[in-house]
């Protein structure tokens, strides 16, 4: 299907980012992030670094609260400020293999619920990350936050680079 490529590398350390439409109810975003898996892994299960690189910063969003219970039926919320509104967006873990796979749900829309899966494959001290958006209906995909995904990883790269200068993960 058509596969386009989301973000150019920019540097020798830049990844690309490919996004590809597998079905008309499934999205596929692909990168490569310069840090070994446990380390890619914590930094998606863990509340305290998560906010630290998941907003992309040209939405103007402000993470009001990032509560996350990563084990197989927890659940996770996030808060957020854009104005004078807030959002939301919530769901529940149904898969959690340390260092290699999360499987979660996506509550907030009212078509129904999004199943976001993300693999985590280490190569090199690199890993492969491929999240996959399974939307409820072809109509959801178009509502999806796969848009933004090229930035947020540009800024999981980013932290994950500050996180082994500074050893802050042990």
């Amino acid at each position: 299907m058509d596969e386009r490529l989301a973000s150019e590398a920019a540097a020798p350390t830049k990844n690309p980012t490919t996004v590809e439409q597998k079905s008309d109810r499934e999205l596929v975003v692909r990168r490569t992030v310069n840090a070994p898996a446990h380390l890619v892994f914590e930094a998606w299960t863990k509340a305290e670094l998560f906010r630290r690189w998941w907003v992309p910063k040209s939405y103007g969003l402000n993470l009001l609260s990032c509560e996350m219970d990563v084990r197989v039926g927890g659940q996770y919320r996030l808060s957020f400020q854009h104005g004078d509104s807030t959002m939301e967006f919530f769901g529940t873990y149904l898969e959690v293999t340390p260092n290699s796979r999360l499987v979660w749900t996506n509550e907030e829309g009212e078509a129904g619920s999004t199943i976001t899966t993300v693999s985590f494959e280490e190569n090199d001290g690199k890993t492969l990350l491929v999240v996959s958006d399974l939307y409820p209906s072809p109509e959801a995909v178009d509502f999806g936050s796969t848009g933004a995904m090229p930035e947020t990883l540009d800024q999981l790269d980013e932290f994950l680079a500050s996180m082994g200068s500074s050893k802050q993960t042990r």
